[in-house]
């Protein structure tokens, strides 16, 4: 009994170990087939007739119209119309295959195509790993997805994850943008693109540059973050982080962000920015600053939101709180200001006049000029369009002149309406008007006191010379007197509404920031590097070459390369496939072949019943 039951686990064991072997081989069926010892040593070569060669393998499935079949190496190569499916998601179409049963490693030539549910991949050499589950190519290749069309040298397709890694001269073709770029990791279920290295996505109204970003081809949106920008017509986007959005023509940037107008010489810096491209508007906020060539000078001006609008133009720029403006020969602050570049405008602005606190005196127009401070309602700077110097100044409602006196205390000058005048960027000359009132420093020649005079009439003008008060003229109903330093009092000294602003001047651009906090910024949410790509060509472990030696390929073939092609397509077997009667002859010995294994096979074929 024990011994019966080790002679069927035996032959179970060898049964089991029988059908695994069997189910490693390559099972094939054709309509004709024959033996050329001297060609094809070892081989059997297979012909279409009616049905192509058929050969299955462990879940793939390949076609073709003639093949060269290496039974005890488990190797084939398949001619004309080939066609390799692997279930119900891979099929392929090449002109040219081989297919090692032992390593399932498959290589294709000629016209290739490879179909999967979202991309169609082309190229003339694919190599395909059954193990790893990837293709590769190093030739050139074409993939069409359902929004685009991308091209590269090498790539590398991973089945399970349904990724593409494309590497040199990578282009992604869509209707509505180009892409180029050295090294894309594209998702073909999400169409989603990972680009590294210098790229570029270039549109009709707009370029977008990078070298790390993400990017969602089918929903046209791309995250980019490292040495990023957007180039429009006449403005360009950078920062450490920038969104884009194509449908709603919108783009942001987070952190040390520039927004460059090379039409009109301007740039505003800044921690965050949002574009508008259809409507012509950039907000910038964080520490926004918003700089410009004015006759080779540069004028800075900050608020706590900046906001720009208008096309090339006829731009125009808007700041909100806290404006605080620097030049190098004049400074001023707000609680906003406008700019009109067309027209060569600028506005300080309270936009909520009438209080009387603290902080609402903080928010009146101020402007500085050398020693000259002028405050008021409003106050604008008028430049010359064509020549970018400064023309004028204008002050409404409640304009005060305070300059302080070369020695000791402030001459001051107040009225309604206040306007200057300049030349080359330097105030030469003031007129006030409507119930003008003086308090002035007389002085000789060599800056000697004579004393002090307060004057009221309609209407003043002030010449000034190297910053300094020189002439005094009143005009209509003049009310005044002179009187020396020691017969007035400190209390008289001053005009009333005066309020000398000079410690909130600002000496240099650092002074844009004086005072506040810097902003907390964001944290970049990056991107990660591309994974390392391993060498494609591996060997077994087992020491099993990936391809047999019957392959028409060399060794050296199996090697990562910058760019290669697999020779043109071999020649289909000639013989069997063009003579009928060499056919009908291979075919009757093949059955007197077939009769005589039977015969020494089977003993019991040769016994003969009465």
């Amino acid at each position: 009994m024990l011994k019966n039951l080790i002679y069927i686990t035996l032959l179970l064991i060898s049964f089991n170990a029988l059908s695994q072997e069997n189910g490693r081989k390559i099972d094939y069926e054709n309509d004709r087939q024959y033996r050329d010892e001297e060609k094809y040593p070892g081989a059997l070569v297979m012909s279409k007739v009616s049905n192509q060669v058929h050969f299955t393998h462990q879940g793939i499935e390949v076609w073709c119209n003639n093949a060269v079949f290496y039974e005890s190496d488990n190797f084939f190569k398949a001619y004309g119309e080939v066609r390799m499916k692997q279930g119900d998601t891979v099929s392929m179409n090449s002109d040219y295959a081989e297919y090692n049963g032992n390593t399932q490693f498959a290589f294709a030539s000629g016209t290739v195509k490879m179909e999967r549910p979202q991309t169609t991949l082309e190229t003339d050499t694919l190599f395909f790993d059954r193990i790893k589950q990837e293709a590769y190519y190093r030739s050139g290749g074409k993939v069409t997805d359902t929004a685009s069309v991308l091209t590269s040298t090498i790539g590398r397709y991973y089945f399970e994850e349904d990724k593409y890694t494309f590497l040199s001269n990578v282009k992604i073709t869509n209707p509505d943008y180009v892409v180029n770029s050295d090294h894309i990791d594209f998702y073909s279920e999400s169409g989603h693109a990972y680009l590294y290295g210098p790229s570029t996505i270039e549109g009709e109204e707009s370029t977008v540059y990078c070298e790390r970003g993400f990017y969602d081809t089918r929903g046209d949106t791309g995250y980019f973050v490292k040495n990023s920008k957007i180039d429009y017509d006449n403005r360009t986007v950078l920062g450490d982080s920038l969104f884009f959005d194509r449908n709603k023509s919108f783009a942001s940037a987070t952190n040390n962000i520039q927004v460059i107008d090379t039409a009109n010489n301007s740039k505003v810096t800044g921690h965050y920015a949002e574009v508008f491209r259809e409507k012509d508007s950039v907000i910038i906020t964080k520490w926004p600053v918003a700089s410009s060539l004015q006759d080779q000078d540069s004028v800075f001006i900050h608020s706590d939101t900046l906001l720009v609008t208008g096309k090339p133009e006829n731009r125009k720029l808007r700041g909100f709180y806290d404006v605080r403006m620097y030049k190098s020969d004049m400074s001023g602050k707000s609680d906003s200001i406008f700019v009109n570049q067309q027209d060569g405008i600028t506005k300080l602005i309270n936009i909520n006049p009438g209080e009387n606190s603290a902080t609402s005196v903080k928010r009146n127009p101020v402007l500085w000029s050398g020693l000259n401070q002028m405050t008021g309602d409003t106050i604008q700077l008028i430049s010359n369009k064509e020549t970018e110097k400064l023309d004028s100044l204008r002050v409404f409602n409640n304009a005060f002149l305070i300059n302080k006196d070369s020695i000791d205390g402030y001459n001051q000058i107040k009225g309604q309406i206040l306007i200057g005048l300049f030349e080359e960027n330097e105030l030469y000359k003031v007129d006030i008007d409507k119930n003008t009132e003086t308090l002035y420093y007389s002085r000789t020649e060599d800056k000697d006191l004579i004393g002090i005079n307060k004057t009221l009439s309609s209407r003043i003008e002030v010449y000034f010379k190297e910053r300094q008060i020189e002439d005094v003229y009143y005009y209509q109903a003049v009310d005044g007197n002179l009187k020396p330093e020691e017969q007035v009092l400190e209390s008289n000294r001053t005009l009333q509404g005066f309020n000398w602003r000079g410690d909130e001047r600002l000496e240099k651009k650092q002074d844009l920031f004086k005072g506040k906090e810097p902003p907390e910024l964001v944290k970049i949410q990056g991107i990660p590097l591309p994974e390392q790509i391993d060498d494609f060509f591996d060997e077994r472990e087992d020491g099993d070459m990936l391809l047999n030696e019957n392959s028409r390929l060399r060794p050296q073939d199996l090697k990562d390369k910058a760019r290669d092609s697999i020779p043109s397509v071999p020649a289909i077997p000639q013989g069997i496939q063009e003579d009928p009667a060499t056919f009908n002859s291979l075919k009757s010995e093949q059955e007197e072949s077939t009769k005589e294994k039977d015969t020494v096979t089977n003993p019991k074929a040769s016994l003969k019943i009465e």
